[in-house]
């Protein structure tokens, strides 16, 4: 009966996804000149996507014939017979996967692009309008990419037996391919997207900002329409794909530490409730989301005075505590009815739920005071432009490296207190613990990080309201509306870059709590028989550690490299505009926009090919070549670098973006001066801002797919790594 709960919620949640898409179909899409500026943008991210997307299935197929080929050999080796059984549901899991992340992206991202026009033209009536189409159309992002993941793993899961109690124990494990399937689209989706986006935005920054003295989003320039499509490639496709990943990913390796958990109470009638327990709440919390966008009220920001972007702020925080505050109930709701019969104990796991959830609160709350202007850390980059662009760049990479602590300390609190909560529920009796750790301590940080991804229908509704109002904001620059829907626009798009940035910080908080789930459970896996213990002092696992750390620099590198390859092509193209057609720059001519857009889309999937192939190459040598307690010091150390370097560029280069900001809105001063756009202040914080730009939309965001990534191929070839080194 508990599995018809995320079955229900997920089929509720799609067509809750549609009839918002719906409600925003219907509204006013502006004037004519917005819906041309509109159809340039929707052109070119229906393009890019096509393309990519056309590029990504190639590559998962060949992955696919890889990882099924891999296990049938493993499988005849062992049994001496050749059986596709195992290695053909793992490899068809992969695809299934792979389909439905590539699928809730693509559709959310299509929803995105036409809403912006929509938010542009209600801007021109009421602050309160343009928020909630924008909200509403980010919200189709977020309601499919939970629904799409959670009804995946669920129907997989059921197809393979899972709704039988005798097999419920073994079935997650052989599901692992459906979040590898996952996590192998997203990594191509974001840092593809992100190189996109990231290309267009510096080449249109530095040629039209910089050296033609234009305004950002100014029609002149070539590169504006590529800028803008990048936005949503990037933050709506990317990110949707990202955290449809997590979900699943978290979900999986949630339900194989459940498996041995329950092995502890054999014959007890919800013994399998410890399998499907992150399946249900993920699902109540999909109801919880709904609430908590229909709590953001529009008529709340009738005549606003003073700062609006203030006011719309405050009532997408309503939503979210909302949220949050149902998923609450239904966490320990859960916990009493799928656990009470097997451990009188269960309010411990309740308590490490509730746990996950003030750990959102610690990230949304640490990552705004390091990327808001409100605070320090922005103001400290602002005042350092004042002496040029050195001492913004190093003042930017000192706030990068220091925002590391909090985040670290709100992980380790969140993970040590719901540790200690699961080991002292005294469920391990019975258990194949691993050694010297509890399986109900690893078990309860699953329950915290179920709690934690509870909101996520919520938060990628925030992160795609982002890209909307950048567009919005953009489409009335381009289509000269008057100054006033400007402003309403300019303080949303404010607002959707703060929620951009939380949802950054939210989604390497929850990478960081999945990837150490999937360490555990890769744990369990390996070390049934006590006979494999991960041993940083064993060289062959040093080396495989130091590894692992050296791969997160490297990806990274080939990431920002990426961007500057891509950018240094956009560059010249709009030089090259300029020049040929003084016109561009007098306002009689049109640039040649769709230009633009051929060479980010082109540049961004080749760039994109070599760090994937890396990322997904290396562990796979690693456990061949040293075994499978190597390939757990990879993972170890791969994912508490990534969770470091994730940490540095997602909010150092957050901080940088929004000095620039924070000068562009007349914030600094100097002598009694206000440094404004144009200044030398301004001009050396834009620098930084395009440092920063690939840091926090290109390499940073991908980190949060790659720590997931290291985990779910190793847990997929496990079975290798054991045959060979047996």
């Amino acid at each position: 009966m508990w599995l018809l709960v995320p079955v229900i919620t997920s089929v509720a949640a799609v067509v809750f996804a549609f009839f918002l898409a719906r409600w925003v179909f219907a509204q006013d899409t502006g004037t004519k000149e917005m819906q041309r500026v509109a159809g340039f943008i929707f052109a070119g991210a229906q393009a890019f996507l096509r393309r990519q997307y056309q590029t990504i299935a190639i590559l998962a197929v060949v992955a696919a014939i890889v990882i099924g080929a891999l296990l049938a050999l493993v499988g005849s080796l062992q049994t001496g017979h050749f059986d596709l059984g195992i290695a053909g549901g793992t490899a068809a899991a992969f695809l299934v996967g792979a389909a439905c992340s590539g699928l809730a992206g693509y559709i959310g991202m299509l929803v995105a692009v036409r809403s912006n026009s929509r938010v542009a033209s209600a801007a021109q009536h009421s602050l309160g309008q343009a928020l909630t189409v924008a909200l509403r159309g980010g919200a189709v992002t977020g309601f499919l990419v939970i629904a799409l993941s959670l009804l995946g793993v669920t129907l997989t899961y059921i197809v393979a037996g899972g709704y039988d109690p005798a097999r419920a124990a073994g079935v997650p494990t052989l599901i692992v391919g459906f979040g590898f399937g996952a996590s192998f689209v997203a990594l191509f989706a974001q840092l593809g997207g992100g190189i996109y986006t990231k290309a267009a935005d510096v080449g249109a920054d530095l040629v039209g900002k910089v050296e033609a003295g234009i305004p950002e989003d100014d029609p002149r320039n070539p590169a504006v329409i590529a800028d803008l499509v990048g936005d949503n490639v990037g933050d709506c496709a990317g990110r949707g794909a990202d955290l449809f990943e997590s979900t699943a990913a978290e979900n999986i390796g949630a339900m194989i530490l459940g498996a041995t958990v329950a092995t502890a109470f054999v014959g007890k009638t919800l013994n399998f409730g410890w399998v499907i327990l992150p399946l249900v709440a993920v699902g109540f919390g999909i109801i919880a989301s709904m609430i908590g966008l229909f709590a953001v009220r529009a008529s709340a920001l009738k005549n606003v005075k003073g700062d609006l972007g203030a006011a719309a702020m405050n009532q997408l925080n309503i939503g979210f505590y909302v949220t949050a505050f149902f998923s609450a109930i239904a966490i320990v709701a859960v916990c009493y009815f799928l656990l009470h019969e097997s451990t009188n104990n269960w309010w411990h796991f309740a308590l490490a739920g509730l746990i996950g959830i003030a750990n959102t609160f610690a990230f949304v709350y640490i990552t705004q005071y390091y990327t808001s202007g409100a605070w320090r850390p922005v103001r400290d980059i602002a005042n350092s432009a004042l002496t040029g662009p050195a001492t913004t760049i190093i003042t930017g990479l000192a706030i990068g490296f220091e925002n590391t602590a909090l985040p670290s300390l709100a992980i380790a609190g969140s993970l040590g207190g719901a540790y200690a909560l699961g080991a002292f529920a005294g469920v391990d009796h019975g258990t194949a613990a691993i050694v010297g750790i509890s399986n109900g301590g690893i078990y309860a940080t699953a329950v915290a990080t179920v709690g934690m991804l509870m909101s996520v229908g919520y938060i990628l509704a925030m992160d795609s309201f982002g890209p909307i109002t950048d567009n919005a904001g953009g489409i009335v620059e381009m289509s000269n509306a008057p100054e006033s829907i400007r402003n309403v626009t300019d303080a949303l798009d404010s607002v959707g870059n703060t929620t951009k940035a939380l949802t950054k910080g939210y989604g390497i908080g929850s990478a960081a709590l999945a990837a150490f789930l999937l360490i555990g459970a890769y744990l369990d896996i390996i070390d049934r028989s006590n006979a494999h213990v991960i041993n940083l002092a064993n060289p062959p696992i040093f080396i495989a550690g130091l590894i692992g750390a050296m791969l997160i620099f490297l990806f990274s590198s080939l990431a920002m490299r990426a961007v500057g390859t891509a950018a240094q092509g956009m560059i010249e193209e709009v030089r090259r505009q300029f020049k040929a057609d003084p016109g561009i720059m007098k306002g009689t001519s049109e640039p040649d926009y769709g230009r633009c857009v051929d060479i980010s889309t082109r540049a961004a999937l080749r760039q994109m090919v070599l760090p994937g192939v890396l990322i997904v190459a290396t562990p796979v040598l690693v456990g061949v070549i040293l075994g499978p307690e190597a390939a757990g010091g990879l993972l170890i150390v791969g994912i508490i670098t990534g969770i470091m370097m994730a940490l540095v560029m997602n909010n150092g280069g957050g901080a940088w973006d929004n000095a620039k900001k924070y000068i562009e809105a007349g914030n600094l001063k100097i002598d009694g001066v206000v440094q404004k756009k144009g200044s030398p202040a301004h001009a050396a914080a834009v620098v930084g801002d395009t440092i920063g730009d690939p840091f926090k939309d290109t390499a940073g965001p991908s980190l949060h797919v790659v720590i997931k990534l290291l985990s779910t191929i190793t847990l997929v070839l496990a079975s290798l790594y054991l045959y060979l080194h047996r």
